[in-house]
């Protein structure tokens, strides 16, 4: 018998650092206490390990914002730092990789002591090093193939100046090649690292999407992989068969890791896996060379730049989709003031934000964790009605009458970031009324009725612009404006000119149950 363990990250986001940015304390996570762990399982264990990466690692947390917008007063990049630490064999890009374009993606692959693995990723320009698949010979003599595809859909989120030299073709067909070719060379096991995740739900087995965002559980049923290593939806997956095919996926954020062992025999696989918590220690001679980093972004991040006339408490989810947000309200009111449009729409991330009256650029970035840019549609009352009715199916009416978040929200993965808030109108649902026919009101915020036929300029984040989430309807307008500038960066500029914060009256807004 043939034993061999696997280590699996995914989805990391820039969490390199025990470090929650929001509020600068420490906490369990990040790719240097994954590191500090490894470090000892490969001192203490005499087997075979691969460490893998399933993409998502350049976008997420202030300290990678800050490094790329200032990465010539530093020698260490700090992903690359902390995989290396954490001997990473083979990895994959995820989408978000893929926001900040080519030379970012060049030089963290240059930084990288581990093997890039995309084959559905073609490279025009060459200078990006990667390899289609490998076959690594573990110590015990068992072949390991192992390939990486990532989500065809970056073609749809991505800004096209980010794709310029840079194809991104199906992933099952690259990955079923890659299969046969991995098989025709004589491997004994056949790894897909995917950064996509399941398009089924794993209990019922319903149909989750009508979209291609997500083929994992095609890829198990066509393609027959033995293991299969998923991301991008955020869900932990500890281990699960799938038509034959063990499958993983570890939650976001480096607070926890997947730990595989598998045993091969008779040309048989046997796996069992687990979740595992981030621990407590961190890599101290990595985190060592990373620190002049550190302290640079806690003292940028701790910068004031503003004072509201009032705080902002957390708010709740179910609360402001009942009520209004003056968070939303706020990021809608920077939107409209940085183009010219006629509507905003926004939405906020999974967790509770609010703001204090003095408000730092950590505050800003706790509130506003994504880097998005903005984007102007050219809209119909058609589509906005029909937006807002996707809006309106994130709440239900239980038995007794009273709202609570559709499980079209919640399950497989948490999204309230797919639910909109919309400035520059005075609209209302009715929740008493089916899906798809309770918005009872829609007319602009000063009492005027929109016009059939006529075109309408919508200011949205470039993700919600590509009509991901549900709002197709966006995506299919047309796309009159594209602004370079990070919505994160509006935001404190914005913050900055109004140094005594006033919230907006931007939206009129009532929900009928």
């Amino acid at each position: 018998m043939k034993k061999f363990e696997i280590y699996y990250t995914s989805d990391t986001h820039g969490k390199v650092l025990p470090v929650d940015y929001a509020t600068g304390e420490k906490k369990a996570c990040g790719l240097l206490n994954i590191a500090s762990e490894l470090q000892r399982k490969r001192d203490e264990e005499d087997s075979d390990i691969l460490v893998m990466d399933g993409g998502d690692s350049l976008q997420g947390t202030p300290m990678i914002a800050y490094y790329l917008e200032h990465k010539d007063e530093f020698s260490v990049h700090p992903v690359a730092a902390a995989f290396n630490a954490m001997g990473l064999d083979f990895y994959t890009l995820g989408n978000h990789d893929f926001n900040f374009g080519y030379d970012v993606i060049r030089d963290y692959v240059r930084a990288m002591d581990g093997t890039l693995l995309m084959a559905n990723v073609l490279d025009l320009r060459g200078e990006i090093s990667h390899k289609k698949y490998v076959i690594c010979t573990l110590k015990n003599g068992l072949r390991v193939g192992v390939t990486g595809v990532v989500t065809d859909y970056v073609n749809i989120w991505e800004l096209p100046e980010h794709l310029t030299e840079l194809r991104i073709s199906d992933p099952i067909e690259a990955a079923g090649e890659m299969y046969k070719a991995m098989k025709a060379e004589g491997c004994d096991i056949t790894v897909c690292i995917y950064h996509g995740g399941y398009e089924k739900d794993l209990v019922t087995h319903e149909s989750l999407s009508d979209t291609r965002e997500n083929v994992a559980c095609e890829i198990a049923e066509k393609l027959k992989f033995d293991i299969l290593l998923t991301g991008h939806q955020h869900m932990p997956v500890d281990g699960i068969e799938l038509s034959g095919t063990w499958s993983v996926q570890p939650p976001a954020n480096a607070e926890q890791y997947i730990h595989l062992e598998g045993e091969y025999e008779d040309n048989r696989l046997l796996c069992r896996s687990k979740l595992v918590a981030t621990g407590e220690e961190t890599a101290a001679k990595v985190a060592e060379s990373i620190m002049p980093l550190e302290e640079s972004v806690e003292k940028w991040l701790d910068k004031p730049v503003g004072e509201f006339d009032e705080c902002i408490v957390p708010e709740n989810k179910l609360e402001i989709a009942l009520h209004g947000s003056k968070v939303a309200a706020l990021f809608n009111q920077v939107q409209l003031e940085s183009v010219a449009a006629d509507i905003s729409c926004t939405s906020i991330g999974n967790t509770e934000i609010g703001f204090k009256k003095q408000v730092s650029i950590r505050d800003i970035y706790a509130a506003y964790p994504f880097s998005n840019t903005s984007q102007v549609k050219e809209i119909t009352l058609d589509v906005l009605k029909e937006a807002l009715e996707r809006c309106a199916q994130y709440l239900e009416l239980d038995e007794n009458g009273n709202p609570y978040i559709s499980d079209v929200f919640m399950k497989p993965k948490i999204e309230h970031y797919n639910y909109d808030f919309y400035a520059g109108l005075d609209y209302a649902f009715d929740l008493r009324r089916p899906v798809g026919d309770r918005v009872v009101r829609l007319r602009m915020l000063d009492g005027t009725e929109l016009v059939p036929g006529k075109k309408y300029r919508l200011v949205t984040s470039n993700y919600r612009a590509t009509g991901t989430g549900g709002y197709e309807m966006i995506g299919n307008s047309k796309t009159v404006f594209s602004s370079a500038d990070n919505v994160q960066d509006l935001l404190i500029e914005y913050v900055k000119k109004h140094p005594k914060l006033t919230l907006p009256e931007n939206y009129k807004f009532e929900v009928i149950y």
